[in-house]
């Protein structure tokens, strides 16, 4: 079974570090196309949540078309990861950049030392199967 860690005192909700963990499996590759995520029941109880916190987190993936429900069958990893529109794209990275800035300047850490956890994060994800997005 997938190994989660949530921390409830971090002001993130549950759902949304349950998701954040899931696209993280499906990014690095531990988790792959047709890949089976465990059972809503199942999970819930692993992590001792509510059965709708799972059912949210996965309604949430389901429709960024990162999973796939079938119901009776269970969830799995879509079979091909979205692309997202450019200027959405573009979007979505300048909130996240904005917010690694933000906590990075709070605890005191150096643009250079940023970059280079940014840096460093990417690759521990290993190298991008696609290609760079053109310039726009």
């Amino acid at each position: 079974m997938l190994h989660f860690q949530l921390n409830v005192h971090s002001g993130v909700p549950v759902y949304r570090q349950l998701m954040e963990q899931i696209r993280h499996y499906v990014a690095s590759g531990v988790l792959a196309a047709g890949d089976a995520l465990p059972s809503i029941r199942e999970l819930a109880r692993a992590l001792a949540v509510n059965p709708t916190t799972v059912v949210k987190a996965y309604g949430e993936l389901e429709h960024e078309d990162v999973i796939v429900i079938h119901h009776g069958r269970g969830a799995f990893v879509a079979d091909s990861q979205p692309v997202w529109p450019a200027a959405r794209r573009r979007e979505r990275l300048r909130a996240l950049a904005s917010q690694l800035a933000v906590e990075a300047r709070q605890m005191g850490a150096s643009d250079p030392e940023t970059l280079d956890a940014l840096r460093r994060a990417l690759a521990d994800l290993g190298e991008s199967n696609q290609p760079p997005p053109p310039n726009k």
